[in-house]
């Protein structure tokens, strides 16, 4: 141990310091982009890295100008820089100088091919996108119950829908285990039917920490759940084929939270509008009508209704008297019509006839009426029918009249008909 060299930690920092940046002044690395993150100084920090290794980069924002694209997670980048220790943190990293696009890392060309191969299954087809219920009364969260993402949702639910019931599912939301649990927390979920609607969420992270939920598997139980599912992983600009997946796919965790109480916190404000505008409406009427109705006493009120009134009840009563008048009329007028009509009917019945003395002559054998003695022949049976009863007898002469003597007889039939 005395053998050993002696250093403060910021003398054997400097040494490192030294040797590193005077070792590689100059160097150009090609490695895929992982957790690019702009400042809000204009810097931007980064990792590249491949299969076996990592290291960190920075970028400082008079270089960034230059660029003529914006670099992201999952790009390749060749980089031409300086190696750097930043004595504080102990660490170091890449001074990028220059930067170009090498083509499409790793991870994300293995994405995109998993894309491709699932959408055209129709995974991500919007005629599979099942609706968000309106006014959900249990939500279920797929996530660490120590993350961020939780505390968020819990949050945002208790001030906007303090009376939604949330169940927590516990899943780790990164490394190798992840994936796994999650497609089991979404199969327990839709086999106890435990919520109307899930929520997938994790906080942000590099392309790599999203990784498990870019899973074949767990995309595949997203599409397959009963229960709508909105997949809420990492920041805004980050992206996992959960979310096309998904029956929704929200920002960040705490979106998620407010799109499912979105409805319940509207329809609350829109209600509490349409009460006050109610109540508004009703005060502003019944004010219009005290002011309408003020000049006016009882007396008066009942004094202008009965000179409403009166008239229409005379004119009511004239109506009926008239109406009594005419149906009067109208009934004498039938009366009349009707015995007008028995005198006619009476007039022309047969029967009449015979009681003015007058009798029906037929013939025997035929049952002919006899209207001319020109008709008959001597000898000839006749019957004769008076009002009362039958007479029988045989013609023994037979007689024409004279024609102004048969028109005197025409004259008088007619006048006694």
């Amino acid at each position: 141990m005395d053998k050993a060299q002696h250093f403060s930690v910021s003398a054997l920092t400097e040494r490192i310091r030294a040797n590193l940046e005077g070792a590689f002044s100059s160097i150009q690395v090609e490695g895929e982009v992982s957790n690019y993150r702009p400042s809000s100084t204009g810097h931007a920090y980064f990792t590249l890295k491949d299969t076996k290794a990592a290291i960190a980069a920075v970028m400082f924002k008079n270089r960034l100008r230059s660029l003529s694209f914006e670099p992201r997670d999952g790009m390749l980048l060749r980089v031409r820089g300086s190696l750097s220790v930043y004595s504080q943190r102990g660490t170091y990293q890449i001074v990028c100088e220059e930067m170009e696009a090498a083509g499409t890392g790793d991870i994300l060309a293995l994405l995109e091919r998993r894309k491709r191969a699932l959408s055209a299954e129709g995974l991500f087809d919007q005629r599979r996108k099942k609706p968000i219920p309106r006014f959900p009364a249990t939500v279920g969260v797929v996530s660490s119950p120590t993350g961020a993402a939780v505390r968020d949702i819990l949050t945002v639910l208790n001030r906007r829908a303090a009376g939604i019931r949330v169940i927590l599912l516990p899943a780790p939301v990164q490394g190798s285990e992840a994936a796994p649990l999650i497609v089991r927390r979404l199969e327990q979920a839709n086999a106890w039917r435990i919520a109307d609607v899930l929520i997938l969420g994790r906080g942000g992270g590099s392309l790599e920490d999203l990784l498990p939920f870019s899973e074949e598997a767990l995309v595949r139980a997203v599409a397959a759940s009963d229960i709508p599912v909105i997949s809420a992983v990492g920041h805004e600009i980050d992206w996992a084929l959960s979310d096309f997946a998904a029956d929704l796919r929200a920002p960040t965790p705490s979106a998620a939270a407010e799109l499912v109480s979105a409805n319940r916190e509207e329809t609350r404000l829109l209600l509490r509008a349409m009460g006050d505008t109610l109540y508004r409406t009703m005060q502003g009427r019944l004010e219009r009508i005290r002011l309408l109705a003020k000049p006016f006493s009882r007396e008066d009120l009942e004094y202008r209704f009965r000179a409403i009134l009166q008239p229409r009840l005379v004119r009511f009563d004239d109506a009926k008297e008239a109406l009594l008048e005419a149906l009067e009329e109208r009934l004498d007028r039938l009366r009349r019509r009707v015995e007008l009509a028995r005198r006619s009917l009476e007039a022309g019945s047969p029967l009449a006839i015979l009681e003015r003395g007058f009798s029906l002559v037929t013939r025997e054998e035929t049952g002919k009426l006899v209207r001319s003695a020109a008709e008959l022949s001597l000898g000839e049976h006749l019957i004769i029918r008076p009002l009362e009863g039958l007479i029988t007898a045989q013609t023994q002469s037979l007689t024409m009249p004279e024609p102004a003597a048969a028109q005197s007889l025409d004259t008088q039939f007619k006048e006694e008909g």
